[in-house]
């Protein structure tokens, strides 16, 4: 079933297939809720379930003879010489309702320690707000690794980088005053390292392997070197992390491997352990060697703690992928002379919701945000399937030095297709403000930036008005982040004055829109409507604020009087409440249909004016429930909610 639309060109991309996790569901409709910045086509729809419950409680156990520690240049277990095979396996890329089927497959990979970050924002979307439920239970996941014999490298940050908004900062960081500066030695920015600390190292205790549970390692922040030398603040956050977890469990940092990011990113000595990453194209042992330099003798095992198994994914890139027998022969290369090397990534996932992160270029206009897939071409791909060459090449290295016969390996998911569901438009965007006497909106001669109201993720609108000219104008933002599309109205008109497509202005083209020449008796609405397409999270222009963050010119005449318009649409893990924003699409199957009614406007079905679309459908017994893709093909750009549940953007024709 189609939408009547001129068929666009599209390009491949794993945002075009977003996997969905199923479970048992009753027989009451599956909503599917799509904000758009144009028309649609048709979908095939997936399934979410409630989160399932999991009791985060573990016991503090102080286990005598169990020790985990570096000696002679080895890691030792109990005694015993160990070797590291792991693999980066994220929590929150991955539903909790698979996060046992992804452990299982990454230990029939082979895999003995599962490594993972832990995400700031994600766990404190709002100052003080603490969330460790749902996506955030990260004790239950834990528990889980430890449930099935897998060891844990986890990494707190508090910087993370991993392709995440911000590398994982909070955004409300931009809302305070003085703004922390990150990565540094800046008393208010520790402050707010100290308390976020406070609450989440120590859920780590019990948990530490000395105690009886996994964690055999913990991370301090994430490749400095590749950012500042801020030894004092490195210093800070050991002590720190000293402080809540003691003095027997490994700290470790991890830099790339040369001289300039070791100096930079590590302390030399046994203060912690230094660990390196570098790709599958280095030769591994000259690194391990320069390793030892920056660590006590002895105290040296070598470690490439991100082993790249493939590579991200930018919007307008074709899909990363490396060679699998290349990737099991450089592994081979490590695990050959007993070095150790953690998977980066064993399995992705997916950036869920707006948390995808983003990278620049040789400045910050050159913008480059990432996917809402995060497969990361890695052996466990993002479906969580297992029958692919990486895998099986893989698995085939380590089974060769695996100190334990590996596991069978399970099957992939049962995937079912649902069929074409009908898309019921609910509302223009714009019919969801009332631009004349509105409680929800932000008044300023310039423009303020989305954090500054209240507005972290997603879109805010931006109205003002301006006098027609004779042959058009031309319409210019210095300093946008990060895309925006415009609309022009006349309110005089009788037609109504819906607002008129204009253009698109987009961050990394830092183009000028024409805007023109309408017959209008009084001034012209103008509309700006601004996507934070997830904030940058590694290099030197991390400090990403977004929104129109400078004056807005006319023919080089600035603009003045500004209304900023939140457009509060939930992100990742966050519990919906009623909003007139989102409620809209979900009027059609309550009964309650006047106030929709009122709300659309009747114009066909082609229209470039983002809006808000609907649809439906019934799966009536448990045993249909299954995992399917929801496929993007000849779509426009947007977001899309299941369940209330935010997938994350789809993008298919850039």
């Amino acid at each position: 079933m189609r939408i009547g639309l001129k068929k666009k060109k599209t390009t491949s991309g794993a945002a075009s297939k977003l996997l969905a996790m199923a479970k048992k569901l009753s027989s009451k409709p599956t909503i599917l809720f799509i904000f758009v910045s144009f028309m649609l086509f048709c979908a095939f729809l997936p399934v979410f379930a409630p989160l399932p419950s999991f009791s985060s409680h573990h016991s503090h156990r102080n286990t005598v003879n169990r020790k985990f520690e570096i000696a002679n240049d080895r890691f030792w277990k109990d005694g015993e010489p160990f070797q590291i095979i792991g693999g980066d396996v994220h929590y929150f890329r991955v539903h909790p309702e698979y996060w046992e089927d992804r452990l299982l497959k990454a230990k029939a990979l082979g895999l003995n320690t599962i490594q993972t970050y832990v995400p700031w924002n994600l766990h404190e979307p709002a100052p003080g707000k603490l969330v460790f439920e749902g996506f955030a239970n990260i004790e239950a996941f834990l528990n889980l690794c430890h449930k099935h014999g897998l060891l844990v490298m986890i990494r707190p940050g508090p910087y993370i980088c991993g392709e995440w908004d911000w590398g994982g900062f909070p955004g409300w960081f931009y809302s305070m005053n003085p703004t922390p500066k990150p990565r540094s030695s800046d008393p208010t920015y520790l402050q707010l390292v100290e308390r976020w600390w406070g609450n989440l190292l120590p859920k780590f205790v019990p948990l530490l392997y000395e105690n009886g549970g996994p964690i055999i390692m913990v991370q301090i922040e994430n490749e400095y070197g590749s950012y500042g030398d801020d030894k004092e603040y490195l210093h800070h956050l050991i002590t720190l992390a000293r402080g809540h977890l003691g003095h027997d469990v490994i700290l470790y940092t991890t830099d790339g491997g040369t001289r300039e990011t070791l100096e930079k990113g590590t302390i030399r000595g046994d203060t912690i352990f230094s660990a390196v990453d570098f790709g599958t194209g280095e030769d591994p042992w000259p690194i391990f060697k320069l390793q030892k330099e920056f660590n006590a003798p002895g105290k040296s095992p070598p470690l490439s703690a991100e082993f790249y198994t493939g590579w991200l994914t930018h919007w307008g890139e074709k899909n990363a992928q490396t060679d699998a027998d290349f990737t099991a022969a450089a592994l081979e290369k490590i695990l050959q002379k007993n070095g150790s090397a953690v998977l980066y990534m064993a399995h992705g996932g997916t950036n869920f919701g707006f948390y995808n992160g983003a990278n620049t270029g040789v400045d910050e206009a050159d913008y480059k945000p990432d996917l809402t897939s995060y497969d990361y071409d890695a052996p466990i791909r993002e479906s969580g399937d297992v029958d692919n060459s990486k895998f099986n090449a893989i698995r085939r290295v380590i089974a060769r030095y695996s100190s334990v016969p590996l596991p069978s390996i399970p099957s992939n998911n049962e995937k079912a297709r649902y069929g074409p569901i009908h898309l019921q438009r609910e509302a223009f965007v714009f019919d969801m403000f009332d631009f004349t006497n509105s409680t929800n909106v932000f008044k300023s001669e310039t423009p303020m930036s989305m954090e500054y109201v209240g507005q972290l993720f997603g879109f805010v609108l931006y109205v003002t008005e301006y006098k027609a000219k004779r042959g058009g104008r031309i319409l210019f933002i210095p300093k946008l982040h990060d895309r925006a599309q415009v609309f022009i109205s006349c309110p005089s008109e009788e037609s109504g004055a819906r607002p008129t497509y204009i253009g698109t202005i987009e961050r990394w083209l830092n183009n000028k829109v024409t805007l023109p020449d309408i017959k209008c008796h009084s001034k012209i609405n103008l509309f700006i409507l601004v996507e934070n397409m997830g904030r940058v999270n590694y290099g030197s222009f991390i400090f990403d604020r977004k929104g129109i963050l400078s004056s807005v010119y006319l023919d080089k005449e600035q603009v003045k009087g500004w209304k900023m318009f939140p457009i509060p649409l939930h992100n990742l893990n966050e519990m919906s409440t009623y909003n007139p924003i989102t409620q809209v699409a979900y009027s059609a199957f309550s009964g309650i249909s006047s106030f929709r009614k009122k709300l659309i406007y009747k114009n066909g079905n082609t229209s470039k004016e983002p809006a808000f679309y609907s649809g439906h459908f019934l799966i009536d017994k448990s045993s249909q429930v299954k995992d399917t893709f929801i496929s993007f093909n000849n779509w426009g750009k947007g977001i899309v909610f299941v369940n209330d549940f935010n997938i994350g953007r789809y993008w298919p024709v850039k």
